[in-house]
């Protein structure tokens, strides 16, 4: 007798179901190492845990290269002038820093925002492509937003599981995290999201291009330069640079500047080392002034007053971009 086929709906319905219920699991194996606020670590270097059980307010930051997955509840990314809402099984992707905002929706004790955070680096992704012979196509000749939303699938889950399984396991876990982190590169690279993963332009950072410029200005953001110069340095025109810069990061090179500067005085101002006066020289702002104004168009509020508010919430500034 032949077997009978399941209608397409019912394959789609299990599927959803199975999904679910892998989402429930990793829930509840995260709520058995941590239930803290914030942002935990844990014994495998490159996962952290984020949880949050309260709508936080839109918080500008720098996602860094890495993946978060949510498991629990929703988020909304500020990238350039798209806004973007993402829910569980979804996950935020950066693969370079690139400055955004973001904030928690509708979290609540009951219902708290969960998500789970892969860092990775260009290195790991370069290798695991070269290691595997990854050929990934872009679906176009433009390059596209260096942040993005993708849904996790069944398979991308299973790692997950496995992976927080050998939480409960020092011995075995420095080895075989770093197997399951690579088998979630490659499977990333090679579904659907790869060609956003790879985009070659922003990997070869030895080269003249678009990676040299963002890389430069990443590792000399205190120095002031023109965009004249930043383009003769890459070996690009100016209109070129801007508009692949801008299409990237979703900002010119002056702005991408502007944001990384402040960005780290606030993380300087954060840890105790230095005060706003000494933090906005140590980023490279000759006037205090213009410090004070340009940190509070970005943050909202002056830095004393922001210092002030963040320590009164003190996972306040994670909120934003896991």
């Amino acid at each position: 007798m032949e077997k009978q086929q399941q209608h397409p709906a019912a394959v789609f319905g299990e599927m959803v179901s199975i999904h679910r219920k892998l989402l429930e699991q990793i829930i509840a194996m995260t709520e058995r190492i941590t239930r803290d606020e914030g942002t935990t670590g844990t014994l495998i270097p490159y996962l952290s845990i984020c949880r949050h059980s309260y709508q936080a307010p839109l918080i500008p930051s720098v996602l860094t290269p890495s993946f978060c997955l949510i498991l629990q509840g929703e988020k909304e990314l500020h990238l350039g002038q798209d806004i973007i809402a993402y829910h569980a099984g979804d996950y935020l992707a950066s693969i370079i820093d690139i400055p955004a905002s973001g904030r928690v929706i509708g979290a609540t004790e009951a219902t708290p925002y969960i998500g789970l955070r892969i860092d990775f680096t260009t290195k790991e992704i370069a290798s695991v492509v070269m290691e595997a012979e990854i050929n990934v196509k872009s679906k176009d000749k433009m390059v596209g937003t260096a942040a993005f939303i993708g849904r996790a699938d069944t398979e991308l889950l299973d790692m997950f599981v496995r992976l927080l399984k050998l939480v409960d396991k020092p011995r075995e876990a420095p080895f075989l995290s770093a197997l399951i982190k690579r088998e979630m590169m490659f499977h990333l690279l090679s579904g659907d999201y790869g060609h956003l993963f790879l985009q070659q332009a922003l990997y070869d950072q030895q080269a003249d291009g678009i990676g040299r410029a963002i890389a430069w200005i990443k590792e000399n953001f205190s120095q002031p330069f023109t965009v004249e110069e930043l383009a003769k340095l890459s070996n690009m025109s100016v209109s070129g640079l801007h508009h692949k810069f801008k299409a990237i990061t979703t900002m010119g090179p002056l702005q991408y500047q502007k944001q990384l500067r402040l960005q780290e005085a606030r993380r300087l101002m954060l840890s105790g080392s230095l005060d706003a006066t000494g933090a906005a020289l140590e980023v490279g702002y000759e006037s205090p002034s213009q410090f004070t104004r340009e940190y509070r168009r970005l943050f909202g509020l002056p830095p004393l007053k922001d210092m002030k508010a963040v320590r009164e919430t003190p996972d306040a500034g994670e909120a934003g971009n896991k």
